[in-house]
C-alpha cells in the first residue's frame, strides 16, 4: 500500500483523463466509505443520491433531500482527500428556478464538494446547467436511464434501445458538452451507443451499465463490496460477499455475549489499581458486604 499521499484530482484532471486512463469513480456516502475509497485510489468520489436506498432505506432516489445530501457530503469531504468530490443534486434542488437551483449547487460547495451532477438534458436543464456553471461551479452530466426521472422513464430500464432513442442521447450528449459540463455518466445503455458517444465528445464518459467502452467506470459503494444481499443489477460485478462476514461476526458477539464470554476478565476488562484499592472500596460499602471478584 502507498504510504505518500496522492496529488488532489481536479477537474481539469479528470477531463485531462479522456484518452489517456480510465477513470475509476465510486459512490460513498460518510467519512468511512469516502476514505476507503479515496485510500483504494478512486480518481472521483460521488456523493450519489443512492444513498436514499443503500443507507436510508427509500424504494428509490426521489425522498432524497438536499439537506439530507449536504449532511452527507460534509461527511464524505472528511474522508475523500485525494480524489474530486462530486455532489449529486437529488430530486427538485433543480427543477424549480435557476436561481434556486444555482443556490443548491452553490450549498453543496459549501459543504465540501468540488463539483456537482445534474441528471438530463432537455432544453431547460441545459439553462440550468449554463446558469451553475456561470456560477463557477463545475457540473457533471448524466443520461441515459436518470433514476429520478423513473417514474416517466416507466421504471428502470435500458434506455438507446432502438435507433431514435439512440440518437436523441447523442444529441443530448453533444449538448452537454457544448454547455460544458466536464463528464458524463452514462448509464444503462447499450454498449455500441456508449461508444459512439464516447468517440464523438471530447469529455470524459464515466459508464454505469453502459459497456466497456467508456473513459472510465462508476458503480456504488455497497454494490461492488456486497454489503447486502439480494438482488444487484446485471452490470454489478461484486467484488466481496461483506453482508455475510458482517452477519456472521455480529452473530458471533450476540453469541457471545449470551454465553458469558464476552467480555473476557482480562482482555477486555479493566481492574482497580490494586487489590489494597479493592479492599479500600469494600470498606467504604454502607452494608460492609463484599463481592468476589476473581483476579
Amino acid at each position: 500500500m502507498n504510504s505518500q499521499p496522492r496529488k488532489k484530482v481536479t477537474v481539469p484532471a479528470v477531463r485531462a483523463m479522456k484518452g489517456k486512463s480510465r477513470i475509476g469513480m465510486l459512490t460513498a456516502y460518510d467519512y468511512p466509505s469516502a476514505k476507503v475509497a479515496d485510500d483504494a485510489g478512486s480518481d472521483i468520489v460521488l456523493v450519489g443520491d443512492s444513498l436514499g436506498m443503500v443507507v436510508l432505506g427509500y424504494p428509490d432516489t426521489l425522498s432524497v433531500t438536499v439537506d439530507d445530501m449536504l449532511h452527507h457530503t460534509r461527511a464524505a469531504a472528511r474522508g475523500a482527500k485525494s480524489a474530486l468530490l462530486v455532489g449529486d443534486m437529488p430530486y427538485l434542488s433543480y427543477h424549480v428556478s435557476i436561481e434556486e437551483s444555482v443556490r443548491n449547487a452553490g450549498r453543496f460547495i459549501q459543504s465540501g464538494a468540488q463539483a456537482v451532477k445534474v441528471e438530463g438534458a432537455k432544453a431547460s436543464r441545459l439553462r440550468t446547467i449554463e446558469a451553475i456553471l456561470d456560477a463557477e461551479i463545475p457540473v457533471m452530466g448524466h443520461i441515459g436511464l436518470t433514476p429520478q426521472s423513473v417514474n416517466a422513464l416507466g421504471g428502470f430500464k435500458l434506455q438507446g434501445k432502438n435507433a431514435d432513442d439512440a440518437k436523441r442521447l447523442i444529441d443530448e450528449a453533444v449538448a452537454l458538452e457544448r454547455v460544458g459540463c466536464f463528464s458524463l455518466v452514462l448509464e444503462c445503455v447499450p454498449t455500441e451507443l456508449a461508444a459512439i458517444i464516447t468517440e464523438q465528445i471530447t469529455i470524459p464518459t464515466i459508464g454505469i451499465g453502459a459497456g466497456p467502452h467508456c473513459d472510465g467506470q462508476v458503480l456504488v459503494f455497497h454494490d461492488v463490496l456486497g454489503i447486502y444481499d439480494g438482488h444487484t443489477a446485471k452490470f454489478v460485478r461484486q467484488y466481496a460477499h461483506i453482508a455475510q462476514d458482517m452477519q456472521k461476526a455480529l452473530e458471533s458477539y450476540l453469541h457471545d455475549v449470551r454465553d458469558g464470554s464476552f467480555p473476557d476478565e482480562e482482555k477486555e476488562s479493566f481492574h482497580m489499581a490494586s487489590d489494597e484499592e479493592l479492599k479500600r472500596l469494600y470498606a467504604t460499602r454502607d452494608d460492609g458486604g463484599v463481592v468476589a471478584f476473581p483476579r
